[in-house]
């Protein structure tokens, strides 16, 4: 181990190597691994008590357990058996530690049960319902919103393009040139005349509190918590070769989610971070190529509304059939058990019980209960382009954006993943399931899958924004995230500077917002425009005036601009949507149930037309309603009398908290970093939440891949006294 707790293993075969790697993670964080497959499997409420049922509840309709069974029968005899010698290494260090085990099971009074290679691939189902799952929330609010206000209205809310969108695979505009010729495609219509008339297991484990301070909406405008990966070829660097970095960010917990490793085997020869709970490298490079995730996005699930008649069977185009019932048994602990009857359909189960308020039988068609095939090893060992794409060819779920860059000094950029082909439709509403109009035909081809290799800019990136050119065939996704940090990161690496591993490092801590700088513009312009303004929002006005965008921890700029931002989504959208219920999941529409990845694009597209349809009663113009926006801001309970000392950092802090121990008296407040300030927000490639932010930092250098970084949030250690608990955090 290095100085951090790092190991390096190095085994003279495959399954020595993966049985010491599953001993070696298995020593620092085995609670970690077993709390985790459990959350996943929907077997918490176990050790922890009735107040998880409702979760296991979920996790059990959802069917995680289920789906790594069926992906085991299918799984390759190989992989398999990489996961069996894993396995063993986790069970071997728990055989041989059954008297001291770490403290969490001491506390909760239980014993792990042994690992297996089923539990693996619960681990990778976790990682895919983390990242390509929730749509079919999405859809169903779509759905009503639609039913609201009609077609034309639904289509600008949900916007899912932009001229500010850079696809990897388009070529790369200078910012200027955008600016100059850029224009959104849904801003094409004529401006009409103004008329008098906006999962982490800490968080379900330790309960999710809002941060004293924040207004009651302010975490409603939905923020994918999205991921940065970026490579620069020779020619923009200091050394000539390439450099890759990548942050991808995920919730927040105690121990972090990642475990860096060395592995070395022969020609087997990786480095990064891996799964605890699962073998080989996730991200990293080995001793020829790099390679960094983003996640797409992709709509991989489907809603379908199925008839059933009152035998029990549902309607399909041959015919009623009769659906297949599984039985789930939740152990609970201090309780009887709860058995759960789960019914699934030809389109995967019924998940009516998981969504407040509906009384439709609604069927949930997801890429997950096909397989879960994993293409690590091979891309481990991968040396060129060529074999990097062949083991990405296989992956199934979660669909990435790779970037890649290797010694020889090219790089590229490959998008992977099931993602479907449909009849009809993109997957973002409910559709009729008695019939075979919206089945899936296939799933798109991995060649005709978005990629770029050796690019004329020598550039690429993707920051979870549309990764699709113009004209693409297919639908990859319903829901794009927004576009504002691929922007500001391919502005900053267009600069014509030639980069240092450190300057890759600043950009990934980069804190400045165009979004939310050209929000705090909008306002100061209108309340410029208006007559009989507050000396509060006097104060705020000037705040904003020369402010540059920059979300920084001591300002109360970003504060000021967030809130108004907030308050003006309610004035536009209470009158549309309704007002917002006091009980929470009520499943009643109101303007909060607005959350919409591009959701930003589509106030950018208001503030820019400012079309009468948008302008709420009461109000003549968009000047008086922004106006308006800001004096509700500064009235809020909760703003200090001074605007000045609103600071962003307190208004948006970071918690990580352990989700045991920190409830412990007096040991509590040394298990995790709690509450702090931070700096950075929603739009800024520093992408932070109060529970979500960046789970490790890596820039490969192909120049000298030992002089490359990598930072992880906390630690290599899940064991307390370790000294490699948080011996990280000061450097994150």
């Amino acid at each position: 181990r290095d100085g951090h707790g790092i190991p390096t293993i190095e085994a003279a075969n495959l399954d020595d190597l993966f049985f010491a790697q599953g001993y070696v993670t298995a020593q620092d964080r085995l609670w970690q691994m077993d709390i985790m497959k459990r959350f996943a499997a929907g077997e918490i409420a176990e050790i922890l008590g009735p107040d998880l049922l409702k979760h296991d509840r979920e996790q059990r309709i959802l069917g995680l357990r289920a789906a790594a069974k069926n992906a085991l029968e299918k799984l390759p005899a190989r992989e398999l058996h990489f996961l069996d010698a894993y396995a063993k290494g986790v069970n071997a260090y728990m055989n041989s530690s059954r008297d001291h085990l770490p403290i969490e099971f001491r506390i909760l009074k239980y014993t792990p049960q042994p690992w297996s290679a089923e539990d693996s691939l619960i681990m990778h189902a976790r990682m895919v319902q983390d990242l390509n799952h929730g749509q079919y929330r999405a859809a169903l609010q779509h759905e009503k919103i639609l039913a609201k206000l009609g077609p034309q209205l639904t289509a600008e809310l949900y916007v899912n393009s932009s001229w500010r969108d850079r696809p990897p695979s388009s070529a790369s505009l200078r910012m200027e040139e955008d600016q100059r010729n850029g224009n959104n495609d849904q801003d094409e219509e004529e401006e009409e005349p103004m008329s008098d008339s906006p999962h982490a297991i800490t968080r379900l484990l330790s309960g999710h509190k809002e941060a004293a301070g924040r207004s009651e909406w302010a975490d409603e405008v939905k923020l994918i918590a999205g991921s940065n990966n970026w490579v620069v070829g020779g020619g923009h660097t200091i050394t000539g070769k390439p450099l890759l970095s990548n942050d991808m960010h995920l919730g927040h917990q105690m121990p972090n989610l990642w475990y860096e490793a060395h592995l070395r085997c022969g020609d087997y020869d990786v480095a990064g971070v891996t799964l605890p709970g699962v073998p080989f490298v996730i991200v990293g490079h080995n001793q020829r190529i790099a390679w960094g995730f983003t996640n797409v996005g992709p709509t991989v699930e489907d809603v379908y509304v199925e008839n059933f008649n009152e035998q029990g069977q549902y309607q399909t185009p041959a015919g009623w059939k009769d659906a297949v019932h599984r039985t789930e048994t939740i152990r609970v602990k201090g309780r009887p058990d709860v058995t759960v009857d789960v019914t699934v359909t030809r389109h995967g189960p019924i998940i009516t019980d998981l969504v407040p308020g509906e009384s439709r039988k609604i069927a949930l068609k997801w890429t997950l209960y096909d397989a879960l095939n994993n293409p690590f090893f091979d891309l481990n060992s991968a040396k060129n382009w060529e074999e990097f794409r062949k083991a990405l060819s296989i992956w199934d779920a979660p669909s990435q954006n790779t970037v890649y860059a290797d010694v020889d000094g090219h790089i590229g950029y490959q998008a992977t993943g099931h993602i479907p082909v449909r009849q009809s439709g993109d997957g973002g509403l409910p559709v009729n399931g008695a019939d075979d109009a919206h089945e899936w035909k296939n799933y798109v081809p991995f060649d005709d899958l978005p990629r770029v290799y050796d690019p004329p800019s020598g550039i690429i990136a993707t920051a979870n924004g549309r990764i699709t050119p113009d004209g693409y065939k297919y639908s990859l996704s319903s829901e794009w995230g927004s576009p504002w940090r691929t922007e500001r990161i391919l502005r900053v690496l267009n600069s014509g500077k030639k980069f240092g591993p450190a300057d890759m490092l600043s950009l990934q801590t980069d804190i400045m917002s165009a979004f939310d700088r050209y929000c705090a513009e909008r306002f100061v312009y209108s309340l410029d425009h208006v007559n009989h303004v507050s000396d509060r929002a006097q104060q705020a006005r000037e705040i904003l005036r020369d402010w540059t965008g920059q979300m920084a921890a001591d300002s109360s700029a970003p504060t000021i601009e967030t809130v108004a931002r907030g308050e003006l989504l309610r004035l536009i959208l209470e009158p549309k949507l309704g007002v917002a219920s006091k009980e929470e999941s009520s499943g009643t529409l109101s303007w909060k149930d607005y959350r919409w990845g591009m959701s930003s694009i589509w106030l950018e597209n208001v503030l820019i037309k400012q079309p009468a349809r948008w302008l709420p009663p009461g109000y003549t113009n968009y000047d008086e309603l922004l106006a308006a926006a800001v004096e509700a801001a500064v009235k809020h309970p909760d703003a200090p009398k001074d605007l000045k000392n609103w600071a962003w950092g307190s208004f948006s802090p970071i918690d990580i908290e352990h989700p045991i121990l920190s409830r412990i008296p007096v040991l509590g407040r040394w298990t995790g970093p709690g509450l702090h300030p931070q700096s950075g927000g929603g739009y800024t490639v520093k992408q932070v939440g109060k529970t979500f932010g960046p789970s490790e930092r890596l820039t490969v250098n192909l120049a000298a891949l030992d002089q490359s970084t990598l930072n992880t949030v906390m630690g290599q250690s899940g064991n307390l006294s370790s000294p490699y608990y948080m011996d990280q955090w000061n450097t994150w």
